[in-house]
Parts: structure tokens; C-alpha cells; sequence
């Protein structure tokens, strides 16, 4: 399987990686000045900072993955795909934690980047690793694109 398309965008990966992983820190941080200031109960946390966490873990997830040395796209393309599978039922979970959580009452926008963008994003992953073997190189700008989104999102919801 041609692989040099993968290649290509080591760069991109190295560089919004890092950035998800400094910024799993940086959340680190803001969640204990939260609560240490506002209290926040347990359910709300779940709903609303937890995902935070989970998405750039998600992020760093795929770009390790895009950044090593894969023989073939099968394998790598599979497992961004069992990602994208996992966030979407994680991104189900957090809209039913929305709803059910009695501290705040969700807005638009916190539907919109809890759950819609996510959720795109997690299904940009599925559907690109189902076209892998067709269009790679389309592809990869789908699977980037996803990163991205997930890291913009996680980034306005800290």
C-alpha cells in the first residue's frame, strides 16, 4: 500500500500533537482553579470539563498515530476509525450528561460545541477511514480537518 501521502503531513501532526498535549495540561489547570472558586458538582464536571480532556486526548490519539512509520494505511486507517467510533458514543454520553445535569442550563452554543461539532468531527473519522483505500490523500485532509475541529472546540469550551 502506498504510504507516501502519510508521509507528507508529519509536520501537521507534530505540531497540533503538541498542542493538544500541552493544552490537556493547561485544562488541568483551569479545572482546579474552577474548583477551587465555583464549586462545580460532579455531574457538571462530567458534562462539561471531563470532554474537554477526552477530545484533545483524542486529538494527541491521532496524531501519534498519523505520525508513525505505518507499512500500509489499513491498519492506521481502522484504528482513527475505531476512534471516531469511540467519540461518537462518548459524544452521546456527554449529550444524555447535558440534559441530565441539574447545575446549569445548556445553550445553544454549548450544544453546538458539546455535542454537534464534536460529533462531526468523530464522524469525519469514520467516514474518511471507509474511504482510506479510495482516495488517501483526500482523505488525509479529512482526518486533519477533524483534528482540528476537535482541538478548536476543546479550546473554546476551556
Amino acid at each position: 500500500m502506498n504510504t507516501t501521502a502519510l508521509a507528507g503531513g508529519e509536520n501537521f501532526y507534530v505540531i497540533v500533537g503538541s498542542s493538544a498535549g500541552a493544552l490537556i495540561g493547561l485544562q488541568f489547570v483551569v479545572m482546579t482553579l474552577v474548583a477551587e472558586r465555583l464549586m462545580p458538582s460532579q455531574e457538571t464536571t462530567d458534562a462539561f470539563a471531563t470532554p474537554s480532556v477526552i477530545h484533545f486526548g483524542a486529538v494527541l490519539l491521532l496524531s501519534a498515530l498519523l505520525s508513525a512509520p505505518w507499512s500500509g494505511i489499513g491498519v492506521v486507517a481502522l484504528l482513527w476509525g475505531l476512534a471516531g467510533l469511540s467519540g461518537i458514543v462518548y459524544t452521546i454520553v456527554v449529550a444524555r450528561r447535558l440534559r441530565t445535569q441539574s447545575q446549569y442550563k445548556p445553550v445553544f452554543e454549548d450544544w453546538l460545541c458539546h455535542v454537534h461539532l464534536p460529533l462531526a468531527a468523530y464522524a469525519i473519522l469514520v467516514g474518511s477511514a471507509f474511504a482510506a483505500h479510495f482516495f488517501l490523500r483526500t482523505v488525509l485532509f479529512f482526518v486533519g480537518a477533524a483534528a482540528l475541529l476537535l482541538l478548536f472546540v476543546v479550546i473554546h469550551n476551556a
